[in-house]
């Protein structure tokens, strides 16, 4: 029997990413014709992976999905499922509003879509989940839900609380991956230094990470989403030890008052803020520190922003991101606070700080002029190669752009590269020396 083709969107994270990736190599090893991402989407079977974080990606996500339900009912599609965040929190309301839709999948069931479109297939990925990034890199994904309970944050009402994934699967993991081309790999979590502690009550991050930094064929190691709060110092003895792990850490600090910060229940001050990125900066050397930061929290003053300015300014990020406070339903900060900064208010912070940030960045991207990184190459655009050094992450992090008519590259190989100037977002460099 021939199965009909189907066409999968991800909207959101990246975690998003890795269940995409789970079902669509389901799939495929059930017989089914399989795109991801598609600019020009023509399968008859459309699944929407979607993301209910906060009001834009919930937007983006039902737009999608009204998009796709017209088609359906034009007859360019014969059928549609949405999948995710947005549907595991939104369930009744999605299925009373987008009827379009043929079956709404949550976070954690849509695996039962492959036996309710195939019933004779096993609803198990078997071997090594396909990627969709280049071959070279891949998300892993340690654990699932959030016991942080932070007030502006919807995740744990729609993942629940955290569940780390059992070591020796991730291993595994990694390791078929590995086997198949694979060298570098982001490591995800919604939090991810709380690894472990669902197992037994304690931390167990730094001794997963020195498994994976061991692992034959691994090159880079990168960490994402920690938390500053009781952060698990033994992780940086882990990450001086070993040359794969990237000096890199993504850390959400969101504020910097410490009035804000209580009402946002981080159990965190300013002055342990402080204290924790000097104590990071000391015990690696070198590190390179992305964040994510908040304006219009209810009841952030003035002062209270010209403080977060003023640590932006002070903690000098290598990358940062920011966004406006928006009111989730159902979070403490819904029930507790009025949203009392007006819209414009927002606004003019969020321009203000990322412009502020923007500057930093310009200014430490030209610091780097002159020194010799070890480059991975990404793809090829044009008349450059594009690639990132350990100190980047795919997709968000500043690219290196190296010239084509320098000599061939192979995507997904490592070389040596002089930064020879830079801009605003990015890194121009010369390969050391191109093998003949």
């Amino acid at each position: 029997m021939k199965h009909p083709s189907i066409d999968f969107i991800t909207l959101g994270c990246s975690k998003n990413l890795v269940d995409s990736e789970t079902l669509l190599t389901m799939f495929r090893q059930a017989g089914f014709r399989c795109t991801h991402d598609s600019p020009h989407p023509h399968a008859p079977i459309v699944v929407i992976n979607t993301c209910g974080f906060i009001e834009d990606a919930k937007q983006e996500s039902i737009d999608t999905i009204l998009a796709f339900a017209q088609a359906k009912e034009e007859g360019h599609i014969d059928k549609l499922f949405v999948m995710g965040c947005l549907s595991q929190r939104y369930l009744k309301e999605l299925e009373e509003e987008i009827p379009q839709v043929d079956k709404y999948y949550g976070k954690f069931n849509y695996k039962q879509l492959l036996t309710d479109l195939c019933p004779s297939a096993e609803a198990v990925c078997k071997g090594p989940r396909q990627i969709t990034t280049p071959n070279h890199y891949a998300y892993i994904k340690i654990s699932e839900g959030c016991d942080r309970h932070c007030a502006y944050c919807a995740i744990p009402l729609i993942t629940g609380r955290h569940v780390s994934r059992p070591a020796d699967e991730i291993i595994s993991e990694m390791q078929a991956l590995i086997a198949q081309g694979t060298t570098e790999f982001q490591i995800i979590a919604q939090e991810l230094t709380y690894y472990g502690i669902d197992i037994d009550g304690k931390r167990h991050i730094a001794e997963l990470v020195e498994r994976m930094a061991t692992l034959p064929g691994l090159r880079w190691l990168r960490l994402h989403y920690a938390y500053p709060t009781q952060f698990p110092w033994e992780l940086t003895d882990v990450i001086n030890r070993h040359p794969t792990i990237c000096r890199y850490l993504d850390v959400a600090l969101q504020h910097i008052s410490t009035p804000v910060l209580q009402r946002m229940g981080r159990h965190i001050t300013e002055e342990e803020t402080y204290d924790f990125i000097n104590r990071l900066r000391e015990a690696v050397p070198g590190i390179r520190l992305r964040t994510t930061l908040m304006v219009g929290f209810p009841g952030e003053t003035e002062d209270d922003f010209k403080q977060l300015l003023d640590f932006v300014s002070r903690a000098r990020f290598d990358c940062m991101g920011a966004f406006a406070y928006s009111e989730e339903e159902a979070t403490p900060a819904a029930k507790q606070y009025a949203d009392d900064v007006p819209d414009e208010v927002k606004e003019r912070r969020l321009s203000q700080l990322m412009a502020l940030q923007q500057r930093i960045s310009t200014q430490l991207l030209a610091d780097e002029v002159g020194h010799t990184h070890t480059v991975v190459i990404d793809r090829q655009e044009g008349d450059y190669y594009i690639g990132r050094t350990q100190y980047a992450s795919p997709e968000v992090d500043p690219e290196v752009l190296i010239p084509a008519n320098e000599g061939e590259l192979e995507i997904g190989h490592y070389y040596d590269a002089r930064i020879t100037s830079s801009e605003e977002f990015d890194l121009y460099a010369t390969i050391h020396h191109i093998p003949s």
